[in-house]
């Protein structure tokens, strides 16, 4: 999401078109996962950083702070099943 701003002042149609209700969501952010909730809504998730990070090669931080392709599948997948 380029920007949260811009998002926000689209019309209501607007911005169901662009994230239906009923279409579970994961949001991914190598950061922070404060305002993600509010996009994902009560059947998303957020996979993210909420703690200080880790001193590691890019990829090796990742994978132990949980942000990999891997979760990312298997979260999806499971909000899928919850949600079908």
């Amino acid at each position: 999401m380029p920007s949260w701003e811009l998002f926000a002042e689209q019309s209501e149609d607007y911005r169901r078109r662009v994230l239906p209700p009923a279409v579970p969501r994961v949001a991914v952010e190598a950061g922070v996962t404060l305002g993600w909730r509010d996009l994902v809504g009560d059947n998303g998730a957020v996979i993210g950083i909420d703690r200080f990070g880790a001193s590691a090669p890019g990829a090796e931080a990742a994978a132990r702070l949980g942000i990999t392709v891997e979760a990312v599948v298997e979260k999806a997948v499971e909000l899928v099943r919850e949600n079908s």
